[in-house]
């Protein structure tokens, strides 16, 4: 058995590691970027600090920040015309896991060209495409680390998987001061979300030993920082070690891919623009209890990790123990059901056997430890509503 290992070419990693932006540039002996972002980041005055750090290495950047939650393939438009009238030679992402997936979809499609259906699952690109940048700003989505974007078609409402090694970032800074002014439900939810790659990845049809190590890791550090990071955001130790966490995790699944709970989140994003994270959150549990079956030992070790279960439980012990502990930690950080959240349970029991059919078609459910028919999912859709 041989696997497949890629990383980011190198990583800038620790607080105030956005400082070293200019040099990784010079790195890249790249001249002129466009930084991708967020009003968000525009507001926060992030956004300006960073175009001061590279106006100071001596580089013309430009700036575009209309990114959208959830990227669609119309939001793409004025992010690649952008590019194209600054003639940018590299594209940095700077936030959360949206702008950096817009980041990584405007380097493809102003390099390669085409339209972002061409590069969906399960076709793997590894063609032109300019060097990335990623300075990610939550600790969740793990983009930074990825051969991944997700990129919502605007026509059809659905959510598309994108891989290859052109997704990849040539680099990543990963500065946990940039998380500090995290709200709480983001912090939850981008925390469930790292936990949910590096689950997903350990109990991954694809897993391979690198991946294992790094989701382990990641599970360990999450079980211990998540909590603490939600109560108290001001908690540096916290944000430090949920930043590193994420980045593990988003390493682990880039390179041993993700299940069911991302096959069935993917969907809810598209249709109801429910935030990925929060998705992913809202389905870990039932999607964790439908697949114990398939790896009891694989969960178990989950379980461990966490600190859900003993070093002495069974496999089964400790495997109904992580969804019982995934429960309760949804319940402590305030994970609201489709229902709660506000969705329309009407709307979703028609969208329902469509959502299956999209999941299922993504890919991702086949890596799941027990692959389900379009019939099950139905059912986890129903019993999650």
């Amino acid at each position: 058995m041989t696997y497949q290992i890629s990383f980011p070419r190198f990583f800038r990693l620790g607080p105030g590691a956005v400082d070293d932006l200019g040099a990784v540039l010079d790195d890249l002996a790249v001249e002129r970027p466009l930084v991708v972002t967020d009003s968000f980041m525009v507001d926060s005055g992030t956004a300006a600090r960073v175009m001061r750090i590279i106006d100071a290495a001596g580089k013309v950047g430009a700036l575009f920040s209309d990114t959208v939650p959830d990227p669609t393939t119309d939001s793409l438009t004025a992010g690649v015309a952008a590019f194209v009238a600054h003639g940018a030679d590299a594209v940095i992402g700077l936030g959360g896991g949206s702008p950096i997936d817009t980041a990584k979809a405007i380097s493809v499609l102003g390099a390669g060209g085409g339209s972002m259906r061409d590069y969906k699952a399960p076709s793997l690109y590894s063609g032109h495409a300019l060097p990335i940048v990623a300075v990610p700003t939550t600790a969740g989505s793990g983009s930074e680390a990825t051969q991944f974007t997700v990129i919502t078609d605007s026509a059809s409402d659905e959510k598309m998987l994108c891989p290859g090694l052109s997704f990849l970032p040539t680099a990543s800074i990963v500065d946990s001061e940039l998380t500090m002014s995290m709200p709480a439900r983001l912090t939850a939810d981008t925390g469930v979300d790292a936990l949910t790659h590096a689950i997903e990845a350990y109990v991954s049809a694809k897993a391979n030993p690198i991946s294992d190590a790094l989701a382990l890791q990641a599970m360990q550090t999450i079980g211990q920082f998540l909590v603490r990071a939600y109560v108290d955001g001001s908690d540096v130790e916290a944000r430090e070690a949920m930043m590193v966490a994420s980045t593990q995790a988003g390493m682990a699944f880039s390179n041993a891919s993700v299940c069911l709970v991302h096959g069935m989140s993917r969907p809810i994003g598209g249709h109801f623009h429910v935030a990925h994270g929060l998705s992913n959150a809202m389905l870990l549990p039932a999607v964790t209890a439908f697949s114990l079956s398939g790896a009891p030992s694989r969960y178990a070790d989950c379980a461990r990790r966490l600190g859900a279960a003993a070093e002495g439980d069974s496999d089964t012990v400790a495997a109904d123990d992580l969804v019982t502990y995934l429960d309760e930690l949804c319940a402590t950080v305030e994970v609201p059901s489709p229902r709660s959240y506000g969705l329309d349970e009407a709307e979703w029991t028609r969208l329902t056997p469509l959502m299956a059919q999209q999941a299922l078609s993504s890919g991702s459910p086949g890596n799941n430890p027990v692959v389900p028919t379009a019939g099950q999912i139905e059912e986890l859709y129903g019993q999650v509503f």
